[in-house]
């Protein structure tokens, strides 16, 4: 083969079918690193699988090759903000063997381009139970939103002036809300409300848990925290 008909082979396009999505690159790229699975694949030193339609076939997470393909095209590792699957896409480069990419997702700087960071809401339930009444009766109950997004406390203050009387004293980075016995129903209408205006802000829910302790031997005191996460740009002094 001379060395035209060689350089047409490598760009020429080629597709492949990873886990069912199918991908069409050149062999150059395939082969950006020698060294890597797919370096050996297209060079003859690894054995390769076709499917029905004569695509090569590759039984690996199909969706996360996209960023394999894309670090292959460009040597660099571009994810979304909100990626949550680095500990898969870390197993996808160490099959492929892609020894760059293994060490950029092994490096501990932040996925978020650097001129952004990340801003974070915790919203709390907290509510007191009597252990021996049947039902079960609430004691208090307290919602509490903590932030250091000062206009997201503002503006819960500015716009839920319809609880304002069970408002408490408001610190830097916190507004509580606390309800007694007979109106610890609205606390659930509250929390909803204040959820949609955590989500319209743009934060979304990065996770969720419950906690159970007893505190004292006739309460129970059940607690629930979501945290709500959004990106944001960093203002140049």
């Amino acid at each position: 083969m001379d060395n035209g008909d060689w350089g047409h082979r490598l760009t020429h396009p080629v597709t492949l079918n990873v886990g069912g999505q199918l991908y069409t690159t050149s062999i150059s790229t395939l082969q950006r690193y020698p060294d890597s699975m797919l370096g050996a694949m297209f060079r003859g030193d690894f054995p390769t699988t076709r499917d029905s339609q004569g695509n090569y076939f590759i039984d690996r997470d199909g969706t996360l090759f996209r960023y394999i393909l894309n670090f292959l095209r460009t040597s660099e590792l571009t994810l979304p903000v909100d990626f949550m699957e680095t500990d898969l896409l870390r197993k996808e480069a160490d099959f492929y063997q892609i020894e760059p990419l293994i060490q950029c997702l092994n490096d501990p700087k932040p996925l978020y381009p650097l001129d952004t960071f990340e801003q974070v809401v915790e919203l709390s339930s907290t509510r007191k139970l009597s252990k021996y009444s049947n039902p079960v009766a609430v004691i208090i109950t307290q919602l509490t939103i903590t932030t250091k997004v000062h206009s997201l406390l503002e503006g819960i203050s500015n716009s839920f002036t319809k609880w304002n009387k069970h408002m408490m004293d408001t610190r830097d980075c916190q507004v509580s809300f606390t309800f007694g016995p007979c109106d610890h129903h609205q606390e659930v209408s509250l929390r909803v409300h204040l959820m949609d205006y955590i989500t319209k802000q743009g934060f979304t829910i990065r996770n969720t848990r419950v906690h159970h302790m007893s505190e004292r031997a006739n309460e129970n005191t059940v607690e629930h925290h979501w945290t709500f996460c959004r990106p944001a740009y960093k203002v140049e002094d």
